[in-house]
């Protein structure tokens, strides 16, 4: 029986055209689902119209799934990393006027709270004012790719809660945020809300709020991407459903959370 004779080693050569070879077929293959996964999700159906709207339905599928993995590890003992005041932008980024107005009767303004009992608080900014204020220096951060380390004064939504005797309100999941003239509104799961450093801010860089940043007050939530960072509140209301949210009725994620 004759021996098989060893075969002879690859040359370099051989060896790059073999890596060469695979490489390229991975890609292909990977190309290749990817595109296939493209177009899958570009022929699906859109979801149905809720609360949320103008996402395909797989996508929007993932993105409550999401939302569910992220309310799991939420925890509101995890703060967002704070920076000293010097490092905060003097010139703060302004992405977006909806919902707001040039020049807000800031003198006649009011909050208004809407309890799930159908009574309505009114509440000045003197008496948001004349509770505990607490500065926040953190990294704000956009759904477009942008952040911006910012410098915010004003009332822990938590020490607002408990203040305005609100704790039964805010034993519902959801509150939400909307303009005076309703034209942007935000959602929000009380959790985000109730975290430690979530603002109801009246101060920018130690000054009063200018319009195009939310006169009188607006919501700073670290936890969550700037469209959840509503400008010029107007009113709150508390709720066992989710309440609208304009940017999830273009598609965007409801939850937002970071």
């Amino acid at each position: 029986m004759k021996s098989k004779k060893p075969k002879k080693p690859l040359t370099i050569e051989q060896k790059i055209n073999r890596r060469t070879f695979i490489s390229f077929g991975t890609f292909a293959v990977l190309s290749g689902a990817a595109y296939g996964g493209w177009s899958w999700l570009k022929n699906s159906p859109k979801e149905t119209r809720t609360v949320t709207a103008g996402a395909k339905a797989p996508l929007r599928r993932a993105l409550n799934k999401t939302e569910l993995a992220f309310r799991r590890v939420f925890n509101n003992n995890n703060l967002v990393k704070t920076y000293p005041k010097e490092r905060a932008a003097k010139v703060v980024r302004y992405n977006s006027g909806i919902g707001l107005q040039p020049n807000p009767d800031v003198e006649n303004w009011q909050l208004q709270v809407k309890k799930q009992s159908g009574e309505v608080m009114n509440i000045t900014l003197d008496q948001l004012k004349a509770l505990p204020k607490t500065e926040l220096v953190f990294d704000f951060k956009c759904v477009e790719g942008w952040d911006q380390i910012s410098y915010w004064g004003g009332v822990k939504f938590s020490d607002f809660i408990a203040h305005f005797n609100l704790t039964d309100q805010a034993a519902m999941p959801y509150v939400g945020l909307a303009t005076p003239n309703k034209k942007y509104y935000v959602g929000i799961d009380m959790p985000s809300a109730m975290h430690p450093q979530t603002l109801l801010a009246y101060e920018m860089n130690n000054k009063p709020l200018v319009p195009q940043h939310g006169e009188p007050l607006r919501l700073i939530i670290p936890v969550k991407y700037g469209i959840k960072n509503l400008k010029c509140i107007g009113s709150i209301v508390f709720s066992n459903q989710r309440p609208p949210d304009y940017w999830a009725e273009q598609g965007y994620d409801y939850y937002s959370g970071l």
